[in-house]
């Protein structure tokens, strides 16, 4: 998986925006003032449109549909599923309060630009989900470098904060940057679902 996000990179704004710190996957905090990458002309890394999709299920209280044949990894409190350049992260703890616009842009989007990589918020908005409200945050990030060439590459993420109850789930998705996964991004937040 050349390039591929990891689970601690895509998992990072779920991380923080959840309180449970990057440490939760042992990634590394990166440098602020490392610098964007350049967005790359004709990025790979575009869900087909007749890309299928199956239901997952998590332990962890929620229902998701993603793409067929994507890799899975676990977590504690979370899961991952990667093919190629795309990710997709999903993390769930315990919550009281429900996240605002404003908590957000003042907490975690600040925490996330402070500690990601070359990070760059473009909106922080409420959105309705079939799930319930949500506060979603869009923003660009460098990947880690390639274990074997080092290379990184400029991605796009999406980044929904939804409560239900006592509980909090961040769902995460992230590609390329220029890439064109906003039906199939669509498709699968919509089908966010509390079990």
């Amino acid at each position: 998986m050349k390039n591929a996000p990891s689970l601690r990179q895509a998992a990072h704004v779920a991380l923080i925006a959840l309180g449970l710190g990057v440490a939760t996957f042992a990634a590394p905090v990166a440098q602020a003032q490392e610098a964007p990458i350049v967005q790359e002309k004709s990025p790979p890394g575009d869900i087909p449109d007749d890309q299928l999709f199956v239901t997952y299920k998590s332990p962890l209280g929620f229902s998701l549909k993603i793409p067929e044949g994507w890799a899975r990894t676990d977590a504690v409190k979370g899961v991952s599923f990667a093919d190629k350049y795309g990710q997709i992260a999903v993390v769930v703890k315990p919550s009281s309060v429900a996240p605002t616009v404003v908590s957000v842009r003042a907490n975690e989007a600040a925490e996330l630009e402070k500690t990601g990589r070359a990070i760059k918020i473009s909106a922080v908005t409420e959105v309705k989900l079939p799930a319930g409200s949500a506060v979603k945050v869009v923003y660009t990030s460098n990947s880690e470098p390639n274990a074997v060439t080092n290379k990184q590459i400029r991605l796009e993420s999406e980044c929904f904060l939804i409560m239900h109850g006592d509980k909090i789930a961040a769902l995460t998705f992230s590609s390329p940057a220029g890439a064109d996964n906003a039906d199939q991004w669509t498709l699968m937040s919509q089908s966010f679902g509390w079990q």
